[in-house]
């Protein structure tokens, strides 16, 4: 949908701007008047991940005035495959300031501006309310949420993105213009249901397609020049090397978004029956080692997949994916005569496996809060982290 120009064009551009700036000074349709609004424009990234890194650079690159971004994690090794934002000299800091520096590194001119916090419904509108263009680029629905109903409530467009394995999706909302996210999505999956990246893993060159998209549609926007993706979701399989497009049209029966609500809760990052389940039921890695050492004999189950298990396992456990169990599949393989203990990567998958076979009578099982992460954190340095 070809839309106005989002901002206003800034006064005029300075000698080193117009040498910088060159190849988009040439092309008819950005012009002097396009380099001004992308001079004039602020832009907000919530996340310098996967897709915030490629996000914030080419917008750097193009010459955005103002790039805020919102990030309150640190860099882990793991993130550099993909975080193409971050160096091996950044790990341990804050990625806020690692992309800052970046940043600064590839245009100098460009004003950076930090919000080293979670995003959440207490700051997420005053933040908001300092930009014209926001891009997600989070991974975890509670928060994509947050985004949507906070830019309705502001009347502000966002570009939104979202990277699993080989897949992404691209789109644009603004439901001043057109629908919003909850047209796409009215409710999120069931808890577990959709595993994040850090569980199922993500191609990592598939964030520099994804992300170089969704800074050509923040361009589009800032700029009004051609048909953005509002009303379109763009999908990309990076294995076929294919793209399709979804038309995406207003719910007529959507419930009006009047105000922000418990999104946690909305999401159900845990399911109740999961929670119920775990209430009681939980051990820490540690309890897990002094089982392990007074020689008590149960059954260590890990619900994780085959590959990560080939990754890092917790010594003695059995592999058994949760799919396995909640199917009922696998129920036949579990002991009758002796505790049962799950684990996962972090606890929340082994959460969803020990309900179910509670559900199916074994009442004593108990699941490994933290999962072989933990282990490999607290127990066995030695091993690795994913």
């Amino acid at each position: 949908m070809s839309l106005p120009p989002l901002v206003e064009p800034a006064a005029d551009l300075s000698i080193d701007e117009v040498r910088r700036y060159s190849r988009h000074l040439i092309i008819p349709d950005v012009g002097m008047d396009g380099q001004k609004r992308l001079k004039n424009a602020k832009v907000l990234a919530v996340g310098a991940g996967g897709l915030g890194s490629p996000v914030l650079m080419y917008l750097a690159a193009a010459g955005v005035g103002t790039l805020g971004i919102v990030e309150f994690d640190t860099v882990d090794e793991s993130n550099l495959q993909r975080q193409i934002i971050h160096g091996q000299s950044d790990v341990g800091r804050s990625k806020a300031q690692s992309a800052r520096d970046s940043i600064k590194e590839i245009n100098p001119l460009i004003d950076v501006r930090l919000h080293e916090t979670r995003l959440d419904n207490d700051n997420v509108m005053e933040i908001f309310s300092q930009y014209d263009l926001i891009v997600d680029g989070t991974d975890n629905f509670a928060t994509r949420y947050l985004v949507n109903d906070a830019c309705v409530l502001l009347g502000k467009p966002y570009v939104w993105g979202s990277i699993y394995r080989f897949d992404g999706q691209v789109s644009v909302f603004w439901n001043d213009h057109g629908p919003n996210y909850r047209d796409l999505y009215p409710v999120p999956p069931p808890p577990g249901m959709v595993p994040s990246c850090a569980e199922g893993g993500v191609l990592g060159v598939l964030c520099a397609t994804v992300g170089a998209i969704q800074a050509t549609e923040a361009v589009k926007l800032i700029t009004g020049i051609g048909d953005t993706l509002l009303g379109r979701l763009m999908v990309y399989d990076a294995l076929e090397m294919t793209f399709r497009e979804i038309k995406v049209r207003k719910d007529p029966e959507g419930e009006p978004i009047t105000g922000l609500i418990d999104y946690d809760n909305f999401c159900g990052v845990v399911s109740v029956e999961a929670q119920e389940a775990a209430a009681g039921s939980t051990i820490t890695v540690d309890e897990l080692k002094d089982m392990m050492d007074a020689g008590k004999d149960f059954e260590l189950i890990d619900v994780r997949e085959p590959n990560e298990y080939e990754i890092v396992s917790i010594p003695g456990a059995t592999l058994i994916p949760k799919d396995e169990i909640l199917s009922g599949r696998a129920l036949a393989q579990l002991p009758q005569d002796k505790p049962i203990v799950l684990h996962c990567k972090t606890g929340v998958r082994s959460a969803e496996a020990l309900a179910a076979i509670k559900a199916a009578g074994f009442k004593d099982a108990v699941h490994v809060q933290g999962g072989v992460t933990s282990w490999a954190t607290r127990i066995d340095k030695t091993l690795p982290t994913y």
